[in-house]
């Protein structure tokens, strides 16, 4: 918006020219989103407070320590995180963009499908939420138009097309098949932040790390001189998600505040499913869906651990870990909490260098 505006006036007020760079506005933003969230934040958690007398509801086959811990915590936390990226985006970002709409409208129906299961779960006072099946259903329909979408907007190749990290000029053309890929990208995202989701502070840590990376990235990718000499595939346009991703980082650094152990709000599926979005669409946009794999690998260790317990489980009826997902079973096996979510951090910092080093390596 502000950009928008300022172009308006910049002959009158050349000190409006700062607004030109996606670098200004990005800090602008981050530090917009950060400021949203401490202002609106505890006004959200008494709100939900007041909503949620008895809390999130606790899993009865989680850990044990968590009925006594944890009980009477409000859930849909994630609405803070989503007020303060949506409010940060819309007042920095150029929003004649049409990357920066398709990246806000599936981070926002993502959380509309978080919304709704959380208020299930608030509501009839059960872990489950709504369906499984109709979870998924609501995710791939908003997926697949997100896809469309961006495809829409990217020029051929590139459209159809996947990049491969560590190859400099490699494009695999998927054709229509693209779509089912990028489908799988966005909603594999989400559920893999999803599961991450299970201590205070977990997983807004490597969401912001993550989000870090990818506002590099998306910076590169959309500035033809650098992506030339980096030799990765200059997208137009791609470059004002920095943006977004700034805005992101703010967004969840401002929610870490209330969400640090011992948590004052839970992100619940509101924020979980939407920053996985998030993540994935941008991954898509950038072309830099195989390197998401690698920044957000811990994601990606989370889900492959509840896979393997479940495929083990029904063909041995032996279960791999004490408990899934990972940082349950740490949990098992006598690791204290802050231990687990700050080993994690890192664990998430080194898989996010490793992201980065793709763009050199080639």
């Amino acid at each position: 918006m502000l950009f928008n505006f300022s172009t308006q006036f910049v002959d009158q007020f050349t000190a409006l020219n700062v607004f030109r760079y996606i670098t200004f506005r990005t800090g602008g933003a981050m530090l917009t989103a950060l400021i949203v969230s401490f202002v609106c934040g505890p006004y959200i958690i008494r709100l939900l407070k007041s909503y949620q007398t008895e809390g999130q509801p606790i899993r009865e086959d989680g850990p044990e320590g968590h009925i006594l811990t944890k009980a009477g915590t409000p859930t849909m936390g994630g609405f803070m995180i989503l007020l303060a990226l949506v409010l940060a985006t819309l007042l920095w970002a150029d929003l004649r963009n049409g990357y920066i709409w398709a990246a806000l409208v599936v981070t926002v129906a993502f959380g509309l499908i978080g919304f709704f299961d959380d208020y299930t779960k608030v509501s009839l006072n059960n872990s489950k939420g709504i369906p499984g099946k109709l979870k998924l259903l609501l995710q791939m329909v908003f997926a697949l138009a997100a896809t469309i979408w961006i495809m829409s907007l990217t020029s051929s190749p590139l459209a159809t097309s996947l990049a491969l990290p560590f190859f400099k000029s490699v494009l695999i053309d998927l054709g229509w098949f693209f779509i089912v890929f990028g489908i799988l990208v966005i909603v594999g995202a989400s559920n893999a932040v999803n599961l991450t989701d299970g201590l205070d502070g977990l997983a807004i840590g490597p969401i912001m790390i993550a989000a870090s990376v990818f506002a590099i990235i998306s910076y590169l990718v959309g500035n033809s001189i650098f992506s030339d000499y980096l030799q990765v595939h200059y997208v137009p346009g791609a470059g004002e998600l920095t943006v977004f991703c700034g805005a992101l980082v703010g967004a969840g650094l401002g929610f870490l505040w209330f969400n640090a152990p011992p948590a004052m709000v839970f992100m619940g599926d509101t924020g979980s499913l939407s920053m996985g979005a998030a993540l994935g669409s941008v991954s898509v946009v950038t072309k830099h869906e195989l390197v998401l794999v690698i920044v957000g690998g811990l994601f990606v260790l989370e889900t492959v651990s509840v896979i393997v317990q479940v495929v083990s489980f029904k063909l041995t009826g032996k279960r791999v870990f004490q408990m899934a997902p990972l940082h349950h079973h740490f949990e098992k096996k006598g690791w204290a909490e802050p231990t687990i979510v700050i080993r994690f951090w890192i664990i998430a910092m080194i898989l996010a260098l490793a992201g980065l080093a793709t763009l050199k390596l080639r």
